[in-house]
């Protein structure tokens, strides 16, 4: 066996920055659709620029499905003149019901981490 106790306490912390990163790549993908429809690619290159969200590239399209598998989002393919024939993705009244209740949740499970992680007693 190797490493220390710091160092494999190191890796169970960055698994799990990977596991927060998977759980809220939803959500982030259900407030992308909200402003407006995209094809995956987009989605992609979107949650790749904000910085941080995406573990791989891979991970959208599997989630993709299991989104519209729950009814929270629907998918049309779409031909626009000089583009090739794209799946877009829509935010369904469901996913919009999902993403508010994500949101509420959101705010007061961020604002307890805060407050413990910066010393205080949870609350």
């Amino acid at each position: 066996m190797s490493g220390t106790a710091a160092d494999n306490a190191g890796l169970a912390g960055l698994r799990g920055i990977t596991e927060l990163r998977r759980g809220v790549l939803g959500p982030c993908v259900l407030a992308l659709l909200e402003v407006r429809p995209r094809f995956g690619l987009e989605l992609v290159r979107e949650l790749d620029a904000a910085g941080g969200l995406l573990t791989s590239d891979g991970t959208v399209y599997p989630l993709l499905n299991r989104l519209r598998d729950a009814g929270l989002v629907t998918s049309q393919w779409q031909d626009r003149p000089g583009e090739r024939a794209r799946r877009y993705y829509f935010l369904t009244e469901d996913g919009r019901k999902h993403l508010a209740a994500f949101r509420a949740e959101w705010a007061e499970f961020t604002a307890v981490v805060a407050g413990v992680l910066d010393g205080g007693e949870p609350q």
